[in-house]
C-alpha cells in the first residue's frame, strides 16, 4: 500500500489514515515517553511480551491529533485501546510520537511500544488485525447552502473553493486531490497541511467550511464526522465512493490494528479481543461520530 494511505488516514485518516487519517504535531517530534515504574521495568525483559508478561499493552500515539489520540488520551483511539487493555487485564502505557515519515520505524520496529491503533489494514510496515472500522472520504459543505454535491463529476467543483488535505512538507496530495486533478479540478483547491503544530490544527480544513473560507471540503471519515460535530454551524457529509473511477484513487479503507510481523500470538490474540468487544467499540465510534461503512467480504 502507498505510504501516503496511512499518513491520512489520518489521517487521516489521515487517518487515516493517513492519508486516510491524519498526520501528528510537532509536540513530542523527539519521542518523549511516559517513564513509569512499569515502563522501566518491561525493557529489562522481552519487549513483545510486554502485554502477557507485564501487563502492559504499550501503544505507539500521537499526542496532538483528534478524534483519533492525545495526550490526555481524550481520542477514540485512546478509548479503544483502553478498552483492550482492560480485556487484557493491562494498563495502557503509551510512547508518543508525531504521525509523520518515521513513525513506525522510530516506535514499533524500534520496540519502543508494541500496537499502532488505526492503520489500514494490509499495510505493509507492520502485521495487521482484522478491522474494527471501514470509513471513506467525505464532501463536507455547510448545510445552509443546500450544494448537494455527491460527485467529483459535479461542474460546480471547478469555481467552488474546495479544501483539501496535504500531506507533509513536500505537500504530498491526498486521494481526493489527486482524483481532483483527474477531473481538471485544480485552479480553485486549497491545501490544509495534515501536519499538525500549535498554528496547524486537525479542525481546520472543517472550521474553513463552516466559516466560508472555503465552500466544500474533502476530508477523512473520522475527521469529517468529528469536528462537523463539534462545528457551531450545521454542516453536510457526502460520502465519496469507494474508488474514483476516472483516477482510479481509491477512497475508502478498513482500518485495524498494527503490531510487528514476528508477534503472530499478539494479533492473534487482539484479533479475538477485536470481535468480542465489537459493540463496545462500535459504540465508541459512534459517540465520535465517526461515519463507519459496511465491511467488505
Amino acid at each position: 500500500m502507498q505510504y501516503s494511505m496511512r499518513m491520512w488516514v489520518s489521517g487521516a485518516c489521515v487517518a487515516l489514515l493517513g492519508a486516510a487519517g491524519g498526520a501528528g504535531s510537532v509536540a513530542g517530534a523527539q519521542g518523549e515517553k511516559p517513564k513509569t515504574q512499569a515502563a522501566e521495568r518491561s525493557a529489562e525483559f522481552p519487549i513483545t511480551q510486554a502485554w502477557k508478561d507485564f501487563k502492559m499493552l504499550r501503544v505507539c500515539g500521537d499526542p496532538d491529533n483528534m478524534p483519533f489520540s492525545d495526550r490526555k488520551e481524550q481520542g477514540f483511539e485512546n478509548k479503544i485501546a483502553q478498552v483492550l487493555a482492560g480485556a487484557l487485564g493491562d494498563s495502557v502505557v503509551y510512547t508518543w510520537w508525531p504521525h509523520r515519515r518515521g513513525f513506525v520505524r522510530n516506535t514499533l520496529s524500534a520496540s519502543e511500544c508494541d500496537v499502532v491503533m488505526g492503520v489500514p489494514a494490509g499495510y505493509d510496515p507492520v502485521l495487521t488485525t482484522n478491522p474494527y472500522y471501514r470509513s471513506t472520504y467525505y464532501f463536507v459543505t455547510r448545510a445552509d447552502r443546500h450544494l448537494d454535491i455527491t460527485s467529483l463529476d459535479d461542474p460546480r467543483l471547478k469555481t467552488l473553493k474546495i479544501g483539501v488535505g496535504l500531506i507533509g512538507d513536500d505537500y504530498t496530495n491526498t486521494p481526493p486531490a489527486q482524483a481532483l486533478g483527474s477531473h481538471g479540478v485544480t485552479q480553485n483547491v486549497r491545501g490544509f497541511s495534515l501536519f499538525y503544530d500549535e498554528d496547524t490544527h486537525p479542525q481546520d480544513i472543517v472550521n474553513a467550511v463552516a466559516d466560508g473560507t472555503i465552500d466544500v471540503a474533502l476530508v477523512w471519515g473520522p475527521v469529517a464526522g468529528y469536528f462537523a460535530k463539534e462545528s457551531p454551524v450545521p454542516l453536510s457529509l457526502t460520502a465519496l465512493p469507494d474508488s474514483d473511477s476516472v483516477s482510479g484513487q481509491r477512497f475508502a479503507y478498513d482500518v485495524a490494528i498494527g503490531v510487528r510481523h514476528s508477534d503472530r500470538e499478539f494479533r492473534a490474540t487482539l484479533d479475538s479481543l477485536l470481535t468480542e468487544k465489537r459493540d463496545t467499540i462500535q459504540g465508541i465510534l459512534r459517540t465520535y461520530n465517526v461515519p463507519t461503512l459496511a465491511p467488505v467480504h
